[in-house]
């Protein structure tokens, strides 16, 4: 049974890492151990705060990538050439170092097993972090409902957990689409996964995505410019903006 998740004071815990894992050239997943954890929804994030010897501290937000019932917390960084804080979790933290952390954070923009609508995952680069915890919440719930994940990359070699994405494809009702927007697509994947060039667009919406009659849970999640033009072109194609949920990032000042 997962754990709850309940709203409260969010205090500091310290991590450890246990294990990492290479998902691309630039992004990693961390895999945490949080003693005192109090559990989490599928979508939520966390704060992580790195602090200096000579006291200096950098703090920010990474999505949860992990499902509820998993028994460690995973988070996957994308690095950022100049950052501050995503460099030193891709390329210096090492099993056994410690961290701190806080959450879960947010109640809106998450999933729960026991809705029934059709899901519809919208993901651009980074963005598929919380909706892969998502995909994997369904997963581990055995949920029925229908699930559709549109995927937006540069090319196949920055697609984040692609692997694993292709084998649920295989065996449940996930359906996979990429966008390829500066490569060519691939070859067919197996399992329900297809793979076409270009960028999001009313026709990739109309070919892909569950018609607005079905009534649809809809995440997208993503670049600012992304994410406003996905949700833009959902709404044209008469989804109701009332189910349509997002969350975006961009660059930390």
């Amino acid at each position: 049974m997962a754990r709850a998740a309940v709203p409260g004071r969010l205090n500091w815990l310290v991590a450890t890492l246990a294990a990492a894992r290479d998902e691309t050239a630039t992004a990693r997943t961390l895999v945490l151990d949080v003693p005192g954890w109090p559990g989490q929804l599928a979508g939520q994030h966390v704060d992580v705060k790195l602090t200096a010897e000579d006291g200096y501290s950098a703090q920010r937000s990474y999505s949860i990538a992990s499902a509820p019932d998993d028994a460690r917390l995973e988070l996957t960084v994308q690095r950022i050439g100049d950052g501050e804080v995503s460099p030193y979790l891709t390329e210096v933290l090492e099993p056994g170092d410690p961290l701190e952390l806080r959450g879960p954070i947010g109640y809106w923009f998450v999933w729960r097993p026991e809705q029934t609508a059709p899901l519809l995952l919208v993901a651009g680069g980074s963005g598929v972090v919380p909706l892969m915890a998502m995909v994997r919440a369904h997963a581990a719930a055995g949920s029925k409902v229908p699930l559709r994940l549109i995927y937006s990359v540069r090319t196949p070699a920055d697609a984040i957990y692609a692997p694993e994405l292709s084998e649920r494809a295989v065996d449940s009702s996930l359906e996979v689409t990429y966008l390829y927007t500066r490569g060519a697509p691939a070859a067919a994947s197996p399992g329900r996964a297809a793979a076409r060039s270009g960028r999001i667009s009313a026709a990739v919406i109309a070919e892909t995505a569950w018609p607005p009659e079905d009534k649809p849970d809809v995440f997208i999640c993503g670049p600012t410019g992304f994410v406003e033009t996905a949700a833009d072109l959902l709404v044209k194609a008469g989804h109701a903006p009332e189910a349509i949920k997002t969350e975006r990032f961009g660059p930390t000042s």
